[in-house]
């Protein structure tokens, strides 16, 4: 396998050692040189260097003191020392100072100088590699981080999205789309709640039926569109015309149902006058035109501990106003709910 060359620094003060070691180096480093512990120090503080091998003894610093700086300003640089028999305890030293990969023992064999290099451009491949490994490994993780991040982000925003329409659509299924009043489905579900309500706190309850008056003409002379804006005024002073606490709901046509929360007969009284002298004192205005109507309005009222169904208080309410309709229209008929007589039989 080939690999590329590794830059090799050499440091020794011995004339022969230089040269000698360049000839049997040079096929498998580059090999770059210096005579003592400065000179090595300035070539690395220029270009890096993969290998570094240095004698013990030279003049000014020693061998072991190139190595410490060279491990705190080149940690990546592989570090062998060369020294001589006498100078064991020195080898030591530059192992703990220095970290020293691997010490040469002069005079040296050629062979075992070139494995011991090998083995140390080895190690110094296996390192980058495992450092260039570990950086793309960051890098990934940075990546997949900023990744996980951004599609955390976007299934956030999708699920706002989703719950928005969510919501949008429930207003929808809930909504007169022609009013923006609740549609029958909707009171309807409303007003039973209510009634459970009625029969476990006691308070009176009133339920009113309104009915434009003879709305079939106002569609046959403004058209649909004209009749239409009649119903979207009509709601709008309907809901002007009840407590925050009430509601007021479409229910189909020109009905609208009133859900009047804690109110007995006179309150629904008060309540359905107000209604019918607002909308007959009220034109309701398309393009050039001002449109009078008038309504009928039937109450049901579920007094306190009377107990009532939905089906009932409608029943009630749409009794009360075909009689406000039969007796002349622009009328307010309140109906009081009546306990059914339970009658008993006899075996």
């Amino acid at each position: 396998m080939m690999y590329e060359r590794l830059s090799l620094l050499i440091v020794d003060d011995e004339e022969y050692i230089l040269p000698t070691l360049q000839v049997l180096l040079d096929k498998e480093f580059e090999v770059v040189t210096a005579r003592s512990a400065d000179e090595a120090e300035a070539v690395l503080r220029n270009r890096s260097i993969d290998l570094l091998l240095t004698d013990q003894r030279m003049p000014g610093r020693s061998g072991v003191q190139l190595l410490e700086w060279v491990r705190q300003h080149s940690p990546q640089t592989i570090r062998l020392l060369m020294t001589g028999y006498s100078e064991l305890e020195d080898a030591v030293e530059a192992i703990n100072r220095g970290h020293v990969y691997h010490y040469l023992l002069k005079p040296w064999r050629v062979d075992d100088l070139l494995q011991i290099m090998h083995n140390a451009a080895d190690k110094f491949r296996l390192e980058r590699d495992r450092t260039n490994l570990l950086n793309e490994l960051q890098k990934l993780n940075r990546e997949l981080e900023r990744r996980v991040e951004e599609r955390t982000r976007e299934l956030r925003e999708a699920n706002l999205l989703l719950e928005q329409r969510a919501r949008e659509l429930e207003r929808l299924a809930l909504t007169d789309p022609l009013t923006g009043l609740l549609n029958r489905r909707a009171v309807e579900e409303l007003v039973r709640f209510e009634l459970k309500r009625h029969a476990r706190y006691p308070s009176p309850l009133a339920l009113g039926i309104v009915d434009v008056d003879k709305f079939k003409d106002i569609n046959t002379r403004y058209l649909l569109t004209g009749g239409d804006e009649v119903l979207k005024g009509l709601a709008r002073i309907l809901a002007s015309s009840v407590r925050e606490v009430d509601t007021v709901a479409r229910i189909g046509g020109e009905e609208f149902l009133i859900l009047a929360r804690e109110t007995a007969a006179e309150g629904a009284t008060i309540l359905a006058e107000r209604i019918r002298s607002r909308v007959q004192n009220t034109p309701i205005c398309y393009g050039e035109h001002s449109i009078s109507l008038t309504v009928s309005i039937g109450f049901a009222v579920a007094d306190v501990n009377v107990p009532a169904d939905y089906n009932l208080m409608y029943k009630v309410a749409a009794a009360a106003l075909s009689q406000a309709k039969a007796t002349g229209r622009n009328r307010c008929v309140i109906k009081l709910v009546e306990v059914e007589p339970v009658i008993a039989q006899v075996g």
